[in-house]
């Protein structure tokens, strides 16, 4: 019983390393901008990437007031559409599961703004930022997760079949939209277009085989394919030391190139920053889509998910922690007042105006009526393909 209790120790250890390990932000502004019309020069924390078989990218990333304050509304934007859900979800409007995104708005924000419209995205659970940035909007996201006909999937999909033309949905399988998403690249390739696919995938379904081998089919054909990892260190209660003998997610590819766009601990208040601006930094996306001429590339991103409830695998005070002191809109509120870009009242009245535009999109998708019975077998082949029946449709048709 000593050994035993010896080892539940020892692997508790790891966490608890993990979890009180932080480092300084030294991230800079060159120089004061003058005109604040035109772009300024920052100087990410020298720690801000890690790179696997290839470079590292500049750390000099050119901004402006427009982009950060644009950024920061859309980041508030999906926090208050996020709490609508939730607050639906509570009063048992939204049924089923409900798997939310607070914390990992710049993951979402981040990655939108340093893509093309053009490219392709495809990710998990998580997906409502997604959706609404690819071309959906709030109201059609909280409409489908309420069952809705002014849902974006009529209601009939739920949060986890979602689309738009750039969005492949936010799969239910964990790990399933990986090879998918390698699918989505090699026809990217056949027609010759000029863009990439970015899949998403969490921590937790890193291990999953299918992962790897969409990983060596990637590379084996080159395929313009992103392996994105949104790394919160917990895969659904269980930690990633736990699950993993390998968790430096970007160097999993083998051959494929890997970057780490974040540092792998801690998530102090410039690590928000960080997570918004330097995937968008162009330079940093080129590198991370060099995908798009020939080969695939493995990238990580390290988000702050803590909006899954319960304490049963985390302590109360890790959680307050990481709300308090690693939230992604905080960190990036507090530069843009430190750079004198805008002021606190500034921020509070796009604050205002998110939570206005998710209040009155709340409204509409519960004034949208049920989806009808006789709906229940349309959209289930794309236009022009159906069957001439479909079975369970009518009784004379089971038989």
């Amino acid at each position: 019983m000593a050994s035993l209790a010896r080892l539940r120790v020892s692997r508790r250890l790891p966490q608890l390393a993990r979890g009180i390990q932080t480092s300084a932000d030294t991230t800079q502004l060159q120089e004061a901008p003058s005109d604040l019309s035109q772009p300024f020069t920052v100087k990410l924390h020298e720690d801000s990437f890690r790179a696997h078989n290839c470079d590292k990218p500049e750390l000099d990333v050119q901004v402006t007031k427009d982009q950060l304050l644009g950024w920061y509304k859309q980041m508030q934007t999906m926090r208050r559409m996020e709490m609508a859900a939730d607050a639906l979800y509570k009063a048992k409007l939204i049924r089923g599961f409900c798997h939310l995104a607070i914390g990992q708005e710049a993951v979402s924000v981040g990655l939108e703004a340093g893509i093309t419209p053009e490219d392709r995205v495809i990710t998990a659970y998580r997906c409502h930022p997604f959706a609404v940035l690819r071309g959906g909007t709030i109201k059609g996201v909280i409409a489908e997760l309420l069952g809705r006909q002014a849902g974006m999937s009529f209601g009939k999909g739920g949060s986890m079949h979602i689309f738009t033309p750039s969005f492949f949905g936010g799969n239910g399988i964990v790990g399933a939209q990986v090879p998918v998403g390698a699918g989505i690249a090699f026809t990217q390739k056949y027609l010759e277009k000029d863009n990439a696919t970015f899949a998403l995938y969490g921590d937790g379904a890193s291990n999953q085989g299918q992962v790897f081998e969409a990983y060596n089919m990637a590379k084996l054909w080159d395929l313009p394919c992103v392996f994105v990892c949104e790394n919160n260190k917990y895969g659904m209660g269980t930690s990633a030391e736990r699950s993993s003998s390998n968790t430096e997610y970007f160097t999993r590819g083998d051959k494929i190139p890997g970057l780490q766009a974040c540092k792998r601990y801690g998530y102090h208040r410039g690590q928000a920053r960080r997570r918004v601006r330097s995937p968008l930094d162009r330079q940093r996306q080129e590198r991370a889509r060099c995908c798009s001429s020939s080969s695939p590339t493995a990238m990580a991103a390290i988000r702050a998910l803590m909006s899954d409830p319960g304490t049963t695998y985390r302590t109360r005070e890790e959680v307050q922690r990481m709300r308090s002191t690693q939230d992604p809109i905080r960190g990036l509120q507090r530069y843009v007042e430190e750079w004198g870009l805008a002021s606190e009242q500034d921020l509070k009245q796009l604050d205002k105006e998110a939570k206005a535009e998710v209040d009155a999109a709340v409204e509409e998708a519960k004034a949208s009526p049920e989806p009808l019975a006789k709906d229940l077998w349309t959209d289930i082949y794309y236009k022009g393909t159906e069957p001439p029946f479909m079975r369970g449709r009518e009784r004379e048709e089971v038989r």
